[in-house]
């Protein structure tokens, strides 16, 4: 495992450490981050030299955590960019096919810049183009999922972006924390998801050393999800879900049978905790994609080069619960859990 430090990964988030100041929320200020200086009195803003840039955006399938990180992007790049930038976003609805589709579109266009927000997007823009700038999003560790070996923190090609990677010690802390009693954790993730496999490998690891025992339940896809779940829940003390693409776009499924089992569940972030799950260390995707938007703001505007920037991770993780589903369950959170707002 690459144990990036978060205090490293937070270099290039010193660099745009405003921006996120102002998109926290989702209601951003005017503030320019040090690193991305409006243009200088006396220069022509792209704007105003009637410079447009065309940014395409591929998000891999459509559940609340990808949707928080698309709106953060869009929402601060505008802000910075004015008319002066052309956001063309699609949705593969979760299939690779779309995914190569959309990307190959964006490409014969001559896209000035591609947002991937999930890893099968970004897999299929490494794929169509070396040439196009392509940052990544909600992506949790590049060298998985571009297959770099001894990954270092930049790709060395037309590739950068941030990721959504959680403390993975600490998840499996938190899953102590609330089951101390518990013997087997059944590890819940889709196979084709070559993020949710590494989550799940380092996580286990980490259980392991607790003295857990802990089995794989791998779903291929929706179709045999509801089967492997029940499985699971049947044969385990208490689950863990990573951040899992194909898991969050079916998050209530999995809580209709997981609840009703009276098995609880660890997850890896907000979106599905409040689905299914009792507990959880999540970011805030918005300012994911707020972040992701600063960096294309250099790559566009200030010649940023995407293979030497460093892969930008979220500086904050809050530890939440649901508040439904613990009662349901009759669990009491711990001291310091926030409540998951109801929608």
């Amino acid at each position: 495992m690459r144990k990036l430090s978060r205090l490293a990964a937070l270099g290039l988030s010193g660099i745009l450490a405003l921006g996120l100041a102002a998109c926290g929320g989702g209601t951003g200020t005017s503030d320019t981050p040090s690193g991305t200086e409006s243009p200088a009195a006396g220069t022509e803003s792209p704007a105003a030299a009637g410079e447009t840039f065309v940014v395409g955006i591929c998000q891999q399938m459509q559940h609340v955590a990808l949707d928080e990180a698309t709106r953060g992007f869009i929402e601060t790049l505008e802000e910075k960019l004015g008319t002066s930038v052309e956001i063309q976003e699609q949705n593969a609805s979760g299939e690779a096919a779309n995914c190569t589709t959309i990307i190959n579109n964006f490409v014969s266009q001559g896209v000035d810049l591609i947002l991937c927000n999930g890893t099968t997007a970004l897999q299929a823009a490494v794929a169509a183009t070396g040439d196009i700038p392509i940052l990544g999003t909600s992506i949790t560790e590049y060298g998985v999922a571009l297959g770099i070996d001894g990954f270092d923190g930049t790709t060395g090609i037309n590739v950068s972006g941030t990721s959504d990677l959680a403390p993975l010690d600490e998840q499996a802390a938190m899953l102590q924390e609330w089951f101390p009693e518990a013997q087997n954790v059944g590890l819940v993730y889709c196979s084709a998801e070559p993020n949710s496999d590494y989550q799940v490998q380092t996580v286990k690891g980490y259980l392991e050393e607790m003295g857990y025992t802990c089995t794989e339940y791998a779903f291929s896809d929706s179709n045999d999800l509801s089967a492997v779940v029940t499985t699971a829940c049947a044969e385990s003390d208490v689950l863990y879900i990573p951040t899992d693409n194909t898991a969050a776009t079916n998050a209530e499924l999995i809580g209709n049978i997981a609840v009703p089992a009276g098995v609880p569940i660890i997850a890896g972030e907000e979106g599905i905790c409040s689905g299914c799950g009792v507990a959880t260390l999540t970011i805030s995707y918005y300012d994911l994609g707020c972040q992701t938007a600063e960096m294309a703001y250099e790559i566009l505007v200030n010649g940023a080069d995407p293979a030497t920037m460093e892969i930008a991770y979220a500086p904050n993780f809050t530890p939440k619960y649901n508040a439904a589903n613990c009662e349901a369950l009759g669990l009491t959170p711990p001291e310091g859990y926030e409540a998951i707002a109801a929608e």
